[in-house]
């Protein structure tokens, strides 16, 4: 690995699904992006709050969206979710998440089958015993023949007990027997690769196929993506799958996948945050865009570098600052992402003393410095390096602005000729 820290990470080596719908294409895997995906907490079943959901999950940049589909009422709401996202010009692809019914319920409501792009089928909730093998063959053949891709998703509470069963069993006659986490994490492997090479002899093809195994601890889902990453070439989607509430959902996640993507393992991530209340579901994806940025894998909005204040600032006035400017860039980005190409990747810096503001405002694309204790009141802008004015009075924040408006407009130009 080169000891450059700004050097691209190198991926690992898989092959490419494609999701789709309406025209859109959404690449997963092989040299795509490593994509944002997340899921709505609605009921399925109440297709307008369900839609509303899934555009404002959209419109936060998650670029896959995943739906329950668990009893007939909401199989049937499917076909109006997906009406009502294509009258909205909202074209996300939508995943269907499927447990125990999930063959019953692609059967019955073929219109639900067809109006989604694509099948999440967790292998230890599709049957017992000789039911699953026939269950599982059923979504397979449905995803088959409306030519969807599926995500084979294994989950640690609901791992395929006749096969972990098995692996234990053997695991008790071995000469050398593994800890129980480490039969658990093989089992988590095997029921992900056996279920894809079942799918495989059904007919579906194998880049149709990504694979993800989910586990609660940080350091367990490291160790079972870095072994799955070895062991196959499908896309991996990354996620613990119950990361948690507020702060601790938000660094486990963090942990956890930064370490995988930093290895190059993960071509699509979810940040299952537990939401606070009255919290929104999108923070889920921003976590996931932040965390993507801040590794230098891509760019999705400018970014704002912050002092986090000490006794030598006077106010909180550049903690407010940063605040509202880091809100104005984001809501911004929808209208500047189609007429200035590559503002995503700015950076602005509001500083708050004299010690690093300078100094940090001159590396990043806009900085202003705002003055500490003892400093005289004004505050110097800088604009790539060269200080270009010196702020003073009460419209500082409004003064600012215009100022980033002004580079935005200037550096980051509309290339598309019309």
């Amino acid at each position: 690995m080169s000891s450059n820290p700004t050097s691209p990470i190198k991926r690992r080596v898989s092959q490419q699904s494609i999701i789709e719908w309406a025209g859109q294409v959404v690449t997963v895997g092989g040299d795509a992006p490593v994509r944002v995906q997340s899921m709505t907490n609605t009921d399925t079943a109440d297709a307008i709050a369900t839609a509303i959901q899934v555009k404002e999950l959209a419109k936060a940049g998650s670029e896959i969206v995943r739906i329950t589909v668990d009893n007939p009422a909401a199989a049937a709401a499917v076909p109006a979710i997906r009406e009502q996202l294509d009258k909205m010009d909202v074209y996300v692809p939508l995943v269907g998440d499927f447990h125990y019914n999930g063959h019953t319920l692609l059967n019955d409501y073929p219109d639900c089958a067809q109006a989604l792009s694509k099948y999440r089928i967790n292998p230890g909730n599709v049957g017992q015993g000789a039911k699953r093998d026939m269950q599982f063959s059923q979504m397979i053949e449905m995803a088959c023949r409306y030519k969807k891709p599926i995500r084979i998703g294994v989950n640690w509470g609901s791992l395929d007990q006749d096969l972990l069963a098995k692996l234990l069993d053997q695991n008790a006659v071995s000469a050398t027997p593994k800890e129980l986490n480490q039969v658990m994490a093989e089992a988590l492997i095997q029921s992900a690769l056996q279920s894809a090479q079942r799918a495989q002899e059904l007919g579906l093809p194998s880049n149709q196929i990504t694979l993800s195994c989910k586990v609660s601890n940080v350091q367990d889902l490291i160790s079972v993506y870095r072994d799955l990453a070895v062991r196959c070439d499908y896309p991996l989607h990354l996620g613990l799958t119950e990361a948690g509430i507020g702060s601790k959902g938000i660094v486990a996640s963090t942990a956890a996948l930064s370490v995988l993507l930093q290895e190059g393992i993960g071509d699509t991530i979810r940040i299952s945050l537990t939401p606070e209340p009255g919290a929104p579901r999108e923070n889920e994806v921003i976590v996931a865009q932040e965390i993507l940025q801040t590794m230098g894998l891509r760019h999705f909005t400018p970014m704002v570098i912050a002092c986090p204040g000490c006794g030598r600032t006077t106010s909180t006035y550049f903690q407010e600052l940063a605040s509202r400017i880091q809100s104005y860039l984001r809501h911004q980005m929808p209208i500047w992402k189609k007429n200035h190409p590559g503002v995503e990747s700015m950076n602005v810096a509001v500083m708050g003393c004299i010690v690093n503001g300078p100094g940090e405002s001159k590396h990043a694309n806009i900085g202003i410095s705002l003055p500490g204790t003892g400093e005289s009141p004004a505050a110097p802008v800088f604009v790539d390096g060269v200080k270009v004015k010196t702020l003073r009075g009460d419209k500082i924040a409004e003064e600012f602005q215009l100022i980033v408006d002004e580079y935005v407009k200037n550096t980051y130009q509309n290339k598309v000729s019309g």
